[in-house]
Protein backbone atom coordinates (compact mmCIF):
# COMPACT_ATOMS: atom_id res chain seq x y z
CA UNK A 1 0.00 0.00 0.00
CA UNK A 2 2.83 2.44 0.88
CA UNK A 3 4.53 1.68 -2.44
CA UNK A 4 1.35 2.52 -4.33
CA UNK A 5 0.98 5.80 -2.41
CA UNK A 6 4.63 6.75 -3.14
CA UNK A 7 4.21 5.90 -6.82
CA UNK A 8 1.09 8.05 -7.00
CA UNK A 9 2.94 11.01 -5.49
CA UNK A 10 6.00 10.42 -7.66
CA UNK A 11 3.96 10.45 -10.85
CA UNK A 12 2.47 13.90 -10.17
CA UNK A 13 4.00 17.34 -10.28
CA UNK A 14 7.77 17.70 -10.53
CA UNK A 15 9.02 14.30 -9.51
CA UNK A 16 7.47 13.92 -6.11
CA UNK A 17 7.91 17.20 -4.27
CA UNK A 18 4.18 17.83 -4.55
CA UNK A 19 4.88 21.38 -5.78
CA UNK A 20 3.16 22.48 -8.96
CA UNK A 21 4.56 25.80 -10.23
CA UNK A 22 1.96 28.51 -10.83
CA UNK A 23 2.09 30.57 -13.99
CA UNK A 24 2.89 34.22 -13.23
CA UNK A 25 0.06 36.56 -14.14
CA UNK A 26 0.92 39.17 -16.76
CA UNK A 27 0.98 42.87 -15.90
CA UNK A 28 -1.63 45.19 -17.38
CA UNK A 29 0.21 47.81 -19.44
CA UNK A 30 0.11 49.56 -22.79
CA UNK A 31 0.31 47.03 -25.62
CA UNK A 32 3.10 47.68 -28.13
CA UNK A 33 1.34 45.26 -30.53
CA UNK A 34 -1.73 47.53 -30.61
CA UNK A 35 -0.43 51.07 -31.06
CA UNK A 36 -0.18 53.73 -33.75
CA UNK A 37 2.87 53.79 -36.02
CA UNK A 38 4.24 57.06 -34.55
CA UNK A 39 3.61 56.18 -30.88
CA UNK A 40 6.44 55.69 -28.41
CA UNK A 41 5.82 53.57 -25.28
CA UNK A 42 8.37 53.77 -22.43
CA UNK A 43 8.58 53.24 -18.64
CA UNK A 44 7.72 49.51 -18.80
CA UNK A 45 4.57 50.07 -20.86
CA UNK A 46 3.22 52.87 -18.68
CA UNK A 47 4.09 56.10 -20.58
CA UNK A 48 2.93 57.19 -24.02
CA UNK A 49 4.34 59.96 -26.21
CA UNK A 50 4.62 60.65 -29.92
CA UNK A 51 1.52 60.79 -32.10
CA UNK A 52 -1.34 58.29 -32.11
CA UNK A 53 -3.05 55.87 -29.78
CA UNK A 54 -2.45 52.66 -27.91
CA UNK A 55 -4.66 50.04 -26.29
CA UNK A 56 -3.89 48.31 -23.00
CA UNK A 57 -3.05 44.62 -23.20
CA UNK A 58 -6.12 43.49 -21.20
CA UNK A 59 -9.79 43.82 -22.13
CA UNK A 60 -12.31 44.97 -19.53
CA UNK A 61 -13.98 41.63 -18.77
CA UNK A 62 -14.94 42.20 -15.15
CA UNK A 63 -18.12 44.06 -14.21
CA UNK A 64 -16.51 47.18 -12.72
CA UNK A 65 -13.05 48.33 -13.80
CA UNK A 66 -10.97 51.31 -12.67
CA UNK A 67 -7.77 52.79 -14.12
CA UNK A 68 -5.97 56.14 -14.08
CA UNK A 69 -3.93 58.44 -16.28
CA UNK A 70 -1.56 61.19 -15.15
CA UNK A 71 -1.04 64.13 -17.48
CA UNK A 72 2.75 64.58 -17.49
CA UNK A 73 2.80 67.14 -20.30
CA UNK A 74 -0.17 68.85 -21.92
CA UNK A 75 -0.97 68.91 -25.61
CA UNK A 76 -3.59 66.99 -27.56
CA UNK A 77 -4.62 63.81 -25.74
CA UNK A 78 -7.55 61.50 -25.07
CA UNK A 79 -8.33 58.62 -22.70
CA UNK A 80 -11.16 56.14 -22.40
CA UNK A 81 -12.16 52.79 -23.85
CA UNK A 82 -12.04 51.35 -27.36
CA UNK A 83 -12.49 48.12 -29.30
CA UNK A 84 -9.60 46.51 -31.16
CA UNK A 85 -11.11 47.89 -34.40
CA UNK A 86 -10.21 51.48 -33.46
CA UNK A 87 -7.83 53.32 -35.79
CA UNK A 88 -4.81 53.98 -33.54
CA UNK A 89 -3.29 56.38 -36.08
CA UNK A 90 -6.34 58.69 -36.07
CA UNK A 91 -6.27 61.58 -33.60
CA UNK A 92 -8.55 62.61 -32.01
CA UNK A 93 -10.48 59.41 -31.25
CA UNK A 94 -14.20 59.32 -30.59
CA UNK A 95 -15.03 59.87 -34.27
CA UNK A 96 -16.58 56.41 -34.76
CA UNK A 97 -18.32 53.59 -32.89
CA UNK A 98 -15.00 52.01 -31.84
CA UNK A 99 -13.98 54.50 -29.14
CA UNK A 100 -15.47 56.48 -26.24
CA UNK A 101 -12.93 59.03 -25.00
CA UNK A 102 -12.41 62.09 -22.86
CA UNK A 103 -10.51 64.63 -24.96
CA UNK A 104 -8.03 67.20 -23.64
CA UNK A 105 -10.65 69.97 -23.96
CA UNK A 106 -13.00 68.23 -21.50
CA UNK A 107 -15.42 66.84 -24.09
CA UNK A 108 -16.37 63.15 -24.17
CA UNK A 109 -16.87 61.79 -27.68
CA UNK A 110 -18.28 58.61 -29.20
CA UNK A 111 -19.35 58.11 -32.83
CA UNK A 112 -18.46 61.74 -33.64
CA UNK A 113 -21.01 62.95 -31.10
CA UNK A 114 -20.30 64.85 -27.89
CA UNK A 115 -21.79 62.63 -25.18
CA UNK A 116 -20.94 64.86 -22.22
CA UNK A 117 -18.48 67.51 -21.08
CA UNK A 118 -16.49 68.17 -17.92
CA UNK A 119 -17.36 71.38 -16.04
CA UNK A 120 -15.35 74.35 -17.41
CA UNK A 121 -13.37 74.67 -14.17
CA UNK A 122 -12.42 70.97 -14.24
CA UNK A 123 -10.40 70.58 -17.44
CA UNK A 124 -7.41 68.32 -16.60
CA UNK A 125 -4.07 70.13 -16.47
CA UNK A 126 -0.44 69.04 -16.28
CA UNK A 127 0.08 66.95 -13.13
CA UNK A 128 -3.60 66.01 -12.76
CA UNK A 129 -4.79 62.43 -12.32
CA UNK A 130 -7.85 61.33 -14.31
CA UNK A 131 -9.54 58.17 -13.04
CA UNK A 132 -11.93 56.18 -15.22
CA UNK A 133 -14.59 53.71 -14.14
CA UNK A 134 -16.32 51.46 -16.64
CA UNK A 135 -19.12 48.98 -15.90
CA UNK A 136 -19.96 47.76 -19.45
CA UNK A 137 -22.65 50.41 -19.76
CA UNK A 138 -21.28 53.69 -18.50
CA UNK A 139 -17.90 55.40 -18.38
CA UNK A 140 -17.40 57.86 -15.51
CA UNK A 141 -14.55 60.27 -14.82
CA UNK A 142 -12.73 61.34 -11.67
CA UNK A 143 -10.37 64.30 -11.52
CA UNK A 144 -7.78 64.03 -8.74
CA UNK A 145 -10.09 61.59 -6.93
CA UNK A 146 -13.26 63.69 -7.25
CA UNK A 147 -16.26 62.33 -9.17
CA UNK A 148 -17.02 64.67 -12.08
CA UNK A 149 -20.61 63.33 -12.43
CA UNK A 150 -20.07 63.24 -16.17
CA UNK A 151 -21.26 59.81 -17.42
CA UNK A 152 -21.05 58.71 -21.04
CA UNK A 153 -22.14 55.54 -22.80
CA UNK A 154 -22.78 54.02 -26.21
CA UNK A 155 -19.79 51.81 -27.02
CA UNK A 156 -20.50 48.10 -27.50
CA UNK A 157 -18.43 44.93 -27.59
CA UNK A 158 -15.16 44.00 -25.93
CA UNK A 159 -13.32 47.16 -24.95
CA UNK A 160 -9.82 47.99 -23.74
CA UNK A 161 -8.42 51.07 -22.03
CA UNK A 162 -7.17 53.45 -24.72
CA UNK A 163 -4.99 56.56 -24.73
CA UNK A 164 -3.85 58.82 -27.55
CA UNK A 165 -1.41 61.73 -27.69
CA UNK A 166 -0.28 64.44 -30.11
CA UNK A 167 1.28 67.92 -30.00
CA UNK A 168 3.88 67.01 -27.29
CA UNK A 169 1.41 65.46 -24.83
CA UNK A 170 2.84 62.80 -22.49
CA UNK A 171 0.58 60.60 -20.33
CA UNK A 172 1.31 57.90 -17.78
CA UNK A 173 -1.13 55.05 -17.10
CA UNK A 174 -1.82 53.46 -13.73
CA UNK A 175 -3.48 50.07 -13.97
CA UNK A 176 -2.63 49.23 -10.32
CA UNK A 177 -1.08 51.00 -7.30
CA UNK A 178 -3.44 53.91 -7.90
CA UNK A 179 -2.92 57.50 -6.85
CA UNK A 180 -6.54 57.58 -5.60
CA UNK A 181 -8.70 54.86 -4.07
CA UNK A 182 -11.10 53.40 -6.67
CA UNK A 183 -14.79 54.12 -6.10
CA UNK A 184 -16.63 51.47 -4.08
CA UNK A 185 -17.17 48.27 -6.07
CA UNK A 186 -14.58 49.13 -8.73
CA UNK A 187 -11.16 47.51 -8.93
CA UNK A 188 -8.05 47.23 -11.06
CA UNK A 189 -8.29 45.49 -14.41
CA UNK A 190 -8.04 41.73 -14.12
CA UNK A 191 -6.95 39.33 -16.83
CA UNK A 192 -9.72 36.86 -17.64
CA UNK A 193 -8.04 33.97 -15.78
CA UNK A 194 -7.86 36.13 -12.62
CA UNK A 195 -11.62 36.70 -12.55
CA UNK A 196 -12.61 33.07 -11.97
Amino acid sequence: MAAMFTCCLGCCGDGGSGHIPLKEMPTVQLDTHHMGTDVVIVKSGRRICGTGGCLANAPLHQNKSYFEFKIQSTGVWGIGVATQKVNLNQVPMGRDTNSLVLRHDGSIYHNNEEKNRLPANSIPQEGDIVGITYDHVELNLYLNGKNMHCPASGIRGTVYPVVYVDDSAILDCQFSDFYHTPPQGFEKILFEQQIF
